[in-house]
């Protein structure tokens, strides 16, 4: 069988991809920013409830015609959003934003892993176990938070589950419907954790106007441009380029909260950001020659 081409699978979606990956970073930055007024589990909420409104008006997405397996995939991929959103703002409570990235990562990397069992992938494993080593060492970062550790790990599990659950919504759901229909009910998932942490200062305006600024760069712009881009590329060079964010993540890290690295703190990125990307390409190596 020979290689299928992928329509559209030129610099269009790979621009697609970057944008999303830089908007969601930044946003995550000013969402740090946000925590000390509402609480990490707050900032959730306000984000995924305005992305939701705000992608409900702009979609007005239609609820009849859709099988019970659809709303099976709407479901379960609301249900991860709000999963990975509320891991990972509990992590970057805790750490830097750069290694929380870093470490959230792994989920998606591991996944490339496992998928392809090929034996080269024992290398890629161990390089990015070396960064993780030093990220978390005295030498690193002088050491990171374990239970932030411990989320960001989790929202890394999230995250592959997203990647495969967004790309089967944009192929069962026209548009952005599919996305907007998960994102209310990540919301309605997300709001009674966000009223307990932080009750009224929810409806502060100056938090509720930073929230909606996090929801559209953090949720509607990136995962707009992430369905659109996996509708027109193999998920495989999807997850390479999103391979990228923890280096875009440290980068946001300081320019918006001053958190720098040292030295071995941007090794640690790089190898996990390479090994990352070499166990993606290995997989599409090896799926091509199966092929």
């Amino acid at each position: 069988m020979g290689r299928r081409r992928v329509p559209g699978g030129g610099a269009g979606p790979v621009g697609l991809v970057l944008a999303g990956c830089v908007s969601v970073q930044f946003g995550a930055a000013l969402a740090a920013t946000l925590m000390p007024r509402a609480g990490a589990l707050g900032v959730v909420t306000i984000r995924l409830v305005a992305a939701a409104v705000i992608l409900l008006v702009v979609c007005r997405p239609k609820v009849r015609g859709y099988t019970r397996a659809d709303w099976g995939t709407v479901l379960v991929f609301g249900a991860t959003m709000a999963a990975m959103n509320g891991l990972f703002y509990q992590a970057v409570a805790r750490i830097p934003l750069g290694p929380a990235v870093t470490l959230e990562v792994l989920g998606p990397l591991a996944l490339s892993v496992l998928a392809s069992r090929r034996a080269v992938n024992a290398l890629w494993a161990a390089l990015a176990l070396v960064g993780v080593f030093l990220l978390g060492g005295a030498g690193g970062l002088g050491g990171l938070d374990p239970v932030g550790a411990a989320f960001a790990v989790g929202a890394g599990s999230m995250w592959a589950a997203y990647i495969v659950f967004s790309s089967r919504t944009g192929r069962r759901f026209p548009q952005a419907d599919g996305l907007a229909l998960a994102m209310a009910v990540g919301a309605v998932l997300s709001l009674p954790f966000g009223i307990v942490e932080s009750g009224s200062k929810l409806l502060n305006p100056t938090t509720l106007a930073l929230g909606a600024g996090v929801a559209v760069l953090s949720s509607v712009l990136p995962y707009t441009l992430e369905l659109l881009a996996l509708r027109r590329m193999p998920a495989p060079t999807f997850a390479i380029l999103m391979s990228l964010e923890p280096a875009i993540a440290a980068t946001a890290g300081f320019l918006i909260l001053h958190q720098a690295l040292s030295w071995t703190g941007a090794l640690a990125i790089a190898l996990v950001v390479a090994a990352s990307m070499g166990a993606v390409r290995t997989q599409v190596r090896g799926a091509l020659r199966e092929g």
